[in-house]
């Protein structure tokens, strides 16, 4: 699934509330971010001083002319010399303080970042399964990458950024005052003229900007259901049709797409326009002060660089608001997440899961996934240490959902469920889990060798232990055909391994980990009839003297079971032997029957 991107403009549910937690999680690395605004101040302040002495090196240079034609004088170069190396000081602090903020901000946005994605991770093993049901893996996924990652990069750009855009603004109209302010007036009056003109052209480019990611996300979700069903597409004849929708799509794109960037390029144009009016304006006018004796040459030169440096924070104000707003809507997302709540508080004193045996009891249990809609109706069964049991029933009939329950991933409604008459939920979870293992349908396999995903839940376990659960799988012999045998790495491209290997492996993980209750998800339905012969010999050993609970699929594997629970709409319809319900005629036997034929 593609992960959820921020968007141009993406604004925050809660602004300034999202903005006050953002502040006070940054109060940590108060110190930092004091020298990070007071290097930025001071690198903008001494680059802002240079227009001004620049201003009188011009001076020096046109009255030394003037001196040379009127025969009174001529050009001092020492002067110049002395201005110029000035001048060179003056943008060398500058440009170190701006390496020493930019080098600060570096160390404190990857510590906001590093924190932020700890604490997420720490978080992610809190949160109850209730919460993953309602949010789909893209968008955790984009949480901890993209909005972290979004985050910590405009945090650190839009920081420095305010810092710079208002010391230079601040300077660089003290500085216009200090030189004529005359001009600074006629300066501040052009002004209104260019932002009415940006504000009429951002009102009109907005709407088109948000109709261009609209349509973009239109475009990739056909591509993507176009590509992903390709198939399909071309046996139904359903190319044409789909272009179609595809060039529909595409032209709404295009339409707003050079809509919106037509309209937003207009932007340096009207604000050039309006810059070179103030040239004009201030060169006029310039002229005119210097006949009159009120300033000197070199500050027309020294002001015009000022205007320049005065629009362009005034600019940046409206790049920087679209930064704080992706910013705090990323931070929204992000603390919305660690605000999530947890799972319930473990007991103060907890059972010890030691010498247990594995007697399992549900008393009239009650659950549903919301409280408006229970699933699960008054279920009640006992279960002894080492039997097989069997929860079989159709789709929807909440089999999985007894496992969960076990588990507890998720906390009944009402009833309990007791192992060796205690509530599990007087366990810590994480002791209750330890006496768990589980083979399920879909095997699961991460990046590593072949003995480290075998160890996974016996982090421990020597190479001989390990040796033994694949033998005990029957899977040591193809280990050992292995280029690297267990010392092979498993990943994505591995292509040597088929799914049933890889089922007998998890198998042998189960094993390894030795424990006293297992959930077995039948998976034999998509190997091949050797395969499924080596895995449910491999199950079967694997559940000798182990209390099991088998959800069943092909009903024809769990004709052994100790007892059989069929399952219908959250209720146990029938419970007992295979052979026992058979006889009964009812819901099982119809289930088994239907199958039957279907082979």
């Amino acid at each position: 699934m593609a992960n959820k991107k921020a968007v141009p403009n993406e604004k925050a549910k809660d602004f300034k509330g999202t903005m006050k937690k953002l502040i006070k999680y940054l109060s940590s690395y108060k110190i930092s971010i004091f020298f990070v605004v007071l290097f930025a101040a001071g690198s903008a302040v001494f680059a802002i001083i240079g227009p001004k002495v620049m201003g009188q090196v011009t001076t020096e240079i046109y009255n030394g002319l003037i001196g040379k034609v009127m025969g009174t004088g001529g050009i001092n170069f020492g002067k110049i010399e002395s201005i110029l190396l000035f001048l060179l000081g003056l943008y060398l602090i500058s440009m170190f303080f701006s390496f020493i903020q930019n080098f600060v901000m570096a160390g404190v946005s990857q510590k906001v970042m590093y924190r932020f994605r700890q604490e997420l991770s720490e978080k992610i093993h809190k949160l109850p399964m209730s919460y993953f049901d309602k949010k789909t893996n893209g968008e955790v996924l984009s949480i901890v990458s993209n909005d972290v990652d979004l985050l910590t990069q405009n945090l650190s750009q839009s920081l420095t950024q305010v810092i710079s855009a208002i010391t230079t603004l601040i300077g660089v109209f003290v500085m216009m005052v200090s030189i004529s302010g005359t001009m600074t007036l006629a300066t501040i009056l052009i002004l209104p003229i260019g932002l009415l003109l940006i504000g009429l052209v951002v009102g009109r480019s907005q709407k088109y900007f948000t109709r261009q990611q609209e349509y973009l996300g239109h475009v990739n979700g056909l591509v993507e259901e176009t590509y992903g069903g390709h198939d399909i597409v071309t046996v139904f004849n359903n190319e044409e049709a789909s272009m179609e929708a595809f060039d529909k799509l595409n032209d709404e794109l295009y339409q707003n797409a050079w809509k919106s960037q037509f309209l937003s390029g207009m932007m340096h144009p009207i604000m050039s326009f309006i810059g070179n009016l103030g040239y004009v304006i201030i060169s006029m006018l310039g002229g005119w002060l210097v006949i009159k004796n009120r300033i000197e040459v070199g500050d027309i030169l020294s002001f015009t660089q000022y205007v320049r440096n005065f629009n362009q924070p005034i600019a940046q104000f409206a790049q920087i608001a679209n930064l704080l707003q992706s910013t705090a809507a990323a931070a929204e997302r992000v603390f919305e997440f660690l605000e999530e709540k947890e799972e319930v508080a473990e007991t103060s004193n907890p059972v010890s899961t030691v010498n247990l045996d594995g007697n399992i009891t549900f008393d009239h249990v009650h659950f549903g996934y919301t409280k408006n809609k229970t699933i699960i109706h008054d279920f009640n069964a006992s279960v002894k240490k080492g039997e097989k049991i069997a929860i079989v029933g159709p789709t929807g009939a909440g089999k999985s959902t007894m496992i969960k329950l076990l588990m507890r991933f998720y906390d009944v409604n009402r009833g309990s469920i007791s192992i060796d008459g205690h509530n599990i939920k007087d366990f810590k979870r994480s002791d209750l889990r330890k006496m768990f293992g589980m083979v399920l349908q879909d095997t699961w396999l991460f990046s590593g060798t072949i003995k480290e995903n075998i160890c996974y839940g016996s982090p421990d376990a020597s190479i001989e232990d390990v040796k033994a659960a694949c033998k005990a799988a029957s899977v040591d012999h193809f280990v050992k055909t292995l280029p690297d045998g267990y010392n092979m790495m498993l990943n994505e491209e591995t292509d040597n391994i088929s799914g049933g290997q890889k089922q007998l492996l998890t198998i042998a993980r189960v094993i390894l980990a030795d424990p006293k209750i297992l959930i077995l998800d039948e998976a034999t339905s998509s190997v091949d009839t050797r395969t499924e012969i080596l895995i449910q010999q491999a199950m079967d050993r694997l559940m000798e003297g182990r209390t099991s609970f088998i959800i069943a699929h092909r009903l024809s594997t769990i004709k052994n079971a100790d007892l059989i629970l069929v399952m219908d709409h959250g209720d146990i319809v029938e419970q007992g032997t295979h052979n026992d319900l058979l006889k009964k005629n009812g819901f099982y036997a119809t289930l088994y029957n239907s199958q039957f034929e279907e082979e």
